[in-house]
């Protein structure tokens, strides 16, 4: 570990969740002195319903990653909704072209990037984290790392979630934020039902704005949750209460069958979401992952999001420039790639936020045909459509035709 009086690295990355191995991927492949120290030793579990986008898994194949390090990698190729009103409509995702879905525990998942980084001349530091300690001074920052030493580095990325201690040692912190969702998640096996090999959505009513999900896992396991929104009226024993009886719906025991039983303890925690609005740097600090509140508004989802400002955060840097020039390039790259998108969210949230927008909302889809609902399905889980009718910028012929992740 380097101290004081080492010579400086190019960049300290606090967190090493996938936004941090994200950029320091991306800055070990550029050639940049990276090191990224983790309060945790992995493998470590994360809440999480696991799910991965398109936007997560193209990202993921940028950084050369390799699925099959993760063991209970499942693909996904659809999704079931039920709306408040009992109406079921499945959609499917695009055969042949590539994955647009996946799930992948994050016990494994993380770890994997983690390995990933090493293998590309990352040092990885698990065990020691950041102390609190964080002098920003004209040409560097001088980061204390828990157990003792210091580390002098160029740049400082903060990804180090919901939380951050850098952003509260910079000043960011908004005193009394507890982020936008807040999510319940447990793991299931034994499960027979149909939900062994498909993804279900449930929009209860009592959910609304948010939704239940059971995510299919290898093995007769699945990843089974729900994510609220905040929106003033619920309280910690209303979700407890809500989640407690979340298998005894008729619904979800149908779906998951009648051997499902509960692994282990359930975990909860809030999800920030306010990416048009969050301080994403301070001098020689950048925030990246759910230190920079990225996560998407509508679903919750936040792994493509942290591995995106990642990556971009780490090009920002390769780039060049002084440390303002490279804050405002990635301020500039982080809005262009997110706002859009979650402005679009929130409208189309405002929508299924009641139970007649969710019912209307999944009549017409049932009503659509394959066409709609297979299109639909890619809107789902496929970011870049999203908010295509608000960024002309993005706007080309084959925009709902882009194969999905790993198409080789």
């Amino acid at each position: 570990m380097p101290t004081a009086d080492d010579a400086s690295i190019d960049v300290l990355v606090v967190g090493a969740g996938p936004a941090g191995m994200a950029a320091a991927i991306t800055l070990a492949a550029a050639g940049r002195d990276v090191m990224v120290v983790d309060k945790a030793t992995f493998p470590r579990d994360k809440c999480c319903g696991d799910g991965l986008t398109t936007l997560g898994l193209r990202e993921l194949e940028t950084l050369g990653f390799d699925p099959t390090t993760v063991a209970d990698w499942q693909v996904v190729d659809g999704a079931v909704l039920r709306a408040p009103s009992g109406r079921q409509v499945t959609v499917p995702l695009p055969s042949g072209a590539g994955t647009y879905a996946a799930v992948a525990p994050r016990l494994q998942l993380d770890a994997a990037l983690v390995a990933r980084g090493a293998a590309v001349g990352v040092d990885v530091v698990q065990g020691r984290g950041f102390d609190g300690t964080l002098e920003q001074r004209a040409d560097h920052v001088r980061v204390g790392i828990t157990d003792g030493g210091t580390v002098r580095a160029t740049t400082v990325i903060a990804a180090d979630g919901m939380w951050s201690p850098v952003r509260k040692a910079a000043g960011l912190t908004e005193p009394g934020y507890l982020g936008e969702w807040h999510a319940f998640r447990q793991y299931v096996s034994g499960v027979t039902g149909p939900a062994a090999d498909h993804l279900f959505v449930w929009f209860d009513e009592d959910f609304l704005p948010g939704y239940a999900w059971s995510f299919p896992l290898p093995g007769g396991r699945a990843n089974v949750g729900f994510g609220v929104l905040r929106d003033g009226t619920r309280h910690g024993e209303d979700m407890k209460l809500q989640w407690a009886g979340l298998l005894d719906r008729a619904h979800v025991r149908d779906a998951l069958g009648p051997a499902a039983e509960l692994e282990g303890r359930h975990t909860a925690w809030p999800i920030p979401a306010r990416i048009d609005r969050a301080p994403l740097a301070s001098g020689r600090v950048l925030l990246v992952g759910d230190a920079a509140m990225a996560t998407d508004v509508l679903t919750g989802e936040g792994i493509g999001q942290a591995l995106l400002t990642g990556r971009v955060a780490a090009e920002s840097i390769v780039a060049g420039g002084d440390a303002t020039a490279v804050a405002a390039r990635y301020e500039r790259d982080v809005r262009r790639h997110l706002v859009a998108d979650h402005r679009m969210s929130v409208a189309l949230g405002n929508v299924l936020a009641h139970r007649r927008g969710a019912d209307g909302a999944i009549a017409v889809l049932d009503h659509a045909g394959a066409w709609g609902r297979r299109n639909f399905a890619r809107w789902m889980f496929e970011d870049e459509p999203r908010a295509v009718a608000l960024t002309p910028r993005r706007w080309h012929r084959r925009f709902l035709r882009r194969p999905g992740a790993y198409l080789a």
